[in-house]
């Protein structure tokens, strides 16, 4: 396992190579859209996401050709405060769910042609028997969960760099061994929404009530303890929002950190990273404290039915693609946004030019003669 010191240079050399969006290739999508056969326009949002992921990859006609989700599973002592109504447990049953196949995640992922790669972040209970030894589950060493973040940190200073160190080392293995030409965010962990409920109020000044929902389906007594649980994480360890890998030990849970190195790698390698709901936007948010420039390689699938996602997108100044009322997390929100990536990118880079089709132009878009 790699040391602390290891863990923090990671984290620094993955900052510094962080540049600014790439806006020539940008201004040369745009210059293409305007060439190719349609009305300038007409493909509304399609064709602004389709360059802003040209100035994200820097290419001017990028292909989305490999397609990566991770699901970072982890638990969170919170749930000792009883804030949710489901037990432990459950995390290790559907990271099981996960490697067999049978998630939402699964089906939305193979609609979208992208392969899923789970990460056991800190899970509390054992694994079934039969997926605990399975090849495809990667494991990051970041024991059992977190504590219970009423009382104190979630976890030290250190387990927090290395959650997020796993994290970036995550992309690069990925990167250097099947290829990433774009990845979406998912987690899964019981307590988890608590977590990033704390992480969003305390970066954006919210009050916990506004920022904190139901989760997997609060009750009313349930959700009064959890706005509780929100406010005296924030109380009790005062975090500071300029300090991501501060807020992350303060609040955070493990799968959060895992999410928060991918944002950062993503940005690094010049790769556009699809935001799910609102667990992996407080990792978003955890990354952009740590290095403000990586919220430009984020992309916001769509709108939680979480009432702190639209703080999130809000901070992070992103725009949804869909709004369908989702709020299951694993990355399902993220799996539609990378087949509406892909899509603006392919009409981007396969559509015939005015020129090459032999069409017409609108004289609208013929500039007169001098």
């Amino acid at each position: 396992m790699p040391t602390a010191s290891e863990d923090a240079a990671l984290i620094a050399v993955t900052v510094d190579a962080i540049d600014p969006l790439d806006a020539a290739a940008g201004a040369a999508a745009e210059a293409r859209q305007g060439v190719l056969t349609k009305p300038p326009g007409s493909l509304g949002r399609l064709e602004d996401l389709a360059t802003r992921i040209a100035a994200i990859t820097g290419q001017e006609r990028p292909r989305l050709d490999e397609r990566l989700i991770v699901v970072a599973a982890g638990d969170h002592g919170v749930v000792a405060q009883g804030v949710s109504p489901y037990p432990q447990a459950v995390t290790a049953q559907m990271v099981a769910n996960f490697l067999r196949g049978g998630a939402a995640i699964n089906v939305l992922a193979r609609h979208a042609r992208a392969r899923v790669r789970v990460v056991d972040a800190g899970v509390a209970t054992p694994l079934p028997p039969e997926v605990a030894d399975d090849p495809e589950l990667l494991r990051v060493g970041a024991g059992a969960g977190t504590a219970d973040i009423t009382q104190g940190p979630a976890m030290p200073r250190d387990a927090a760099e290395r959650a997020v160190a796993a994290g970036i080392r995550l992309l690069d293995d990925e990167r250097r061994v099947e290829g990433v030409d774009i990845v979406g965010c998912g987690e899964m962990g019981i307590g988890n929404t608590t977590s990033a409920a704390s992480l969003i109020a305390a970066v954006t000044g919210r009050a916990a009530g506004e920022v904190t929902g139901r989760g997997t389906g609060a009750d009313d007594e349930t959700y009064a303890r959890k706005v509780r649980a929100v406010e005296q994480a924030i109380e009790v360890n005062a975090p500071d929002p300029l300090d991501g890998i501060g807020l992350l030990a303060a609040l955070g849970g493990h799968e959060i950190g895992v999410l928060a190195g991918v944002y950062l790698a993503a940005a690094s390698m010049r790769v556009p990273a699809v935001m799910d709901g609102v667990i992996s936007g407080a990792a978003a948010l955890v990354a952009a404290a740590v290095e403000p420039r990586a919220a430009e390689y984020v992309i916001a699938a769509h709108r939680s039915a979480e009432p702190g996602h639209g703080a999130v997108l809000e901070r992070l100044r992103l725009h949804p693609l869909l709004d369908l009322g989702m709020r299951l997390g694993e990355g399902s929100g993220a799996a539609l946004g990378i087949s509406l990536c892909v899509a603006a990118c392919r009409l981007l880079d396969e559509m015939a030019t005015f020129g090459e089709a032999g069409v017409d132009e609108s004289d609208a878009a013929v500039p007169p003669e001098a």
